[in-house]
């Protein structure tokens, strides 16, 4: 997922790579859904519809065009 990302990566985009095993609420929330993409807002944070690891980098963009806010 993240060579896909450093493909389609746009210059306004800040990219934060969490390792879900240093906080044991994101162990729990997301021990069967990594990667996960998430949106940082003013208001918290955005969870991106799950997309399969196997997509492509054309299919990411889609995602990310039609999710970030």
């Amino acid at each position: 997922m993240l060579e896909k990302l450093e493909k389609i990566r746009q210059p306004e985009w800040q990219l934060e790579i969490r390792d879900i095993t240093s906080r044991e609420d994101w162990f729990n929330a997301y021990q069967y859904e990594i990667p996960v993409l998430c949106q940082k807002l003013a208001t918290g944070e955005k969870i991106l519809p799950r997309l399969s690891p196997r997509a492509n980098a054309e299919q990411l963009a889609r995602l990310l065009a039609n999710n970030l806010t």
